[in-house]
């Protein structure tokens, strides 16, 4: 009661286990196949993809509104109506500084 996570025990890299009667210094050879397995890739993240949108005139943003005139009752109202269609987005844009992934196994600094 009152537990979260998952019920199995994962394996990350360079940690102690605490079973088997390892030393902590020694690393286990299931943590090396798994940095060394299919993710072969760097642990940065270069480029992501943009939220923003352009519209039909060029505009760049998140959102697009158009402001309409409603009558009601004799009264004229300006109400925004938000923009869905015809919007293309800005696609994969390059970031400043290189960014780390949210997967990668590894603490970069203990507190």
């Amino acid at each position: 009661m009152g537990g979260s996570g998952s019920k199995t025990k994962g394996v990350w890299p360079f940690s102690n286990s605490g079973a088997g009667g390892e030393a902590p210094g020694e690393v286990n050879e299931q943590c090396l196949a798994r940095l060394r397995g299919s993710k072969n890739t760097t642990p940065f993240v270069f480029t992501r993809r943009s939220s923003l949108y352009f519209d039909e005139d060029g505009d760049l943003a998140h959102e697009f509104y158009e402001e309409t005139v409603v009558t009601k009752n004799g009264r004229k109202k300006a109400k925004l109506k938000r923009i869905q269609k015809n919007l293309i987005p800005q696609g994969i844009i390059k970031l400043d500084h290189p960014r780390i992934r949210v997967d990668f196994p590894v603490i970069l600094c203990e507190i």
